[in-house]
């Protein structure tokens, strides 16, 4: 596990912890998106169940909302395209799989399948395009600068299995 080092800014003291320690923040990520999907919405889910059959008012479209965000929130975890985080400086082995993003990667990459599966209160105004300028010669993505790709997971897998044998 990585150094902690502390930190002051005004009155509050803040934690850096070294990148050895970005692994096990990434993994809890996924952790704790999953806790969100289905502990605690599922929780609400059943008791908004219980608001139904009890016939409270307004139950039914409680119930419903919270069952497509428990929905769209299960396909950002399992990251089939489009809710998927595309790193265009990434290789395709690289490439994360379901809900894993990597904090030293820009937060607009990391929000993306929230934007796509539409759960965010507030849709924030990022080009997905083109970028100007090119890539790399022998890129895996080739020289132009598409950040609006979706990678399946089929392929992601694929190449992962090829890169163990």
């Amino acid at each position: 596990m990585g150094q902690r080092k502390f930190y002051h800014v005004g009155q509050r003291m803040h934690t850096k912890t070294s990148s050895a320690s970005w692994s096990t923040t990434t993994s809890s990520t996924h952790k704790l998106l999953g806790k969100l999907t289905y502990t605690y919405l599922g929780d609400w889910i059943k008791k908004q169940q219980e608001a139904v059959a009890n016939e409270e008012s307004g139950a039914d479209d409680r119930l419903v909302k919270a069952q497509q965000l428990q929905d769209k929130l299960k396909l950002i975890l399992e990251g089939e395209a489009p809710y998927d985080i595309f790193v265009r400086w990434k290789p395709l082995e690289q490439q994360p799989i379901g809900w894993h993003p990597d904090l030293n990667d820009p937060v607009r990459l990391n929000i993306r399948p929230f934007i796509e599966a539409d759960v965010l209160r507030k849709r924030p105004n990022i080009k997905w395009g083109t970028d100007r300028g090119k890539n790399p010669p022998g890129s895996p993505w080739g020289e132009e600068r598409d950040n609006d790709r979706h990678l399946t997971l089929a392929e992601k897998r694929a190449v992962r299995e090829a890169a163990k044998q």
